[in-house]
């Protein structure tokens, strides 16, 4: 395996961080190949919001463990930086949009030396009346949605990939 192909074939969800702060560059880093992702049209109507504040990552951490089976775990994983990605829902293409935009960060933090996993349920914690507050006290138009969190850290676990539970299928056509 090449040293560019590594980077996605290494890559894997992190779930436990250390509490140190992300240094300013990495953070940086990882943030504009999120602005560098694709979108349909070309249209990049997609918002990066990035949560730092150990308060405010709680109670979104308390909303979207209540959408799982065990709502007293940490839905972040102790990861000190969220970011809640959010797209325009007006463009056909917002939740591949925002998708793509959490995607590249996923690569970009592992490049930059950082963990990252993608977290679920932003659309549905957005919707919430503390989400719809959130949004109105950012100046965020009421027309974009939660696609997703890309939770960000140092890990404090050891790294290895796993090998894959399932080979991925490629069909090639001629």
């Amino acid at each position: 395996m090449d040293k560019k192909t590594s980077l996605f074939l290494e890559r894997r969800s992190i779930r436990k961080y250390k509490p140190e702060k992300v240094k300013k560059e990495d953070l940086d880093a990882v943030l504009e190949a999120g602005i560098y992702a694709p979108s349909g049209e070309n249209h990049q109507e997609t918002i990066s919001i990035v949560i730092r504040d150990p308060e405010l990552i709680r109670k979104l951490s308390a909303i979207n463990a209540s959408y799982e089976s065990n709502p007293d775990r940490d839905a972040f994983y102790g990861a000190p930086v969220l970011v809640l990605v959010m797209a325009d829902s007006r463009v056909d293409t917002w939740v591949e949009d925002g998708s793509l935009v959490i995607g590249n960060m996923l690569n970009a933090a592992y490049a930059q030396g950082l963990g990252s996993c993608w977290i679920h349920w932003a659309r549905q914690e957005m919707e919430t009346p503390f989400g719809r507050e959130l949004c109105k006290k950012w100046n965020i138009p009421e027309e974009y949605r939660g696609v997703g969190f890309c939770i960000l850290g140092y890990s404090d676990e050891r790294e290895r990939p796993a090998p894959r539970r399932k080979p991925g299928r490629i069909l090639y056509v001629d």
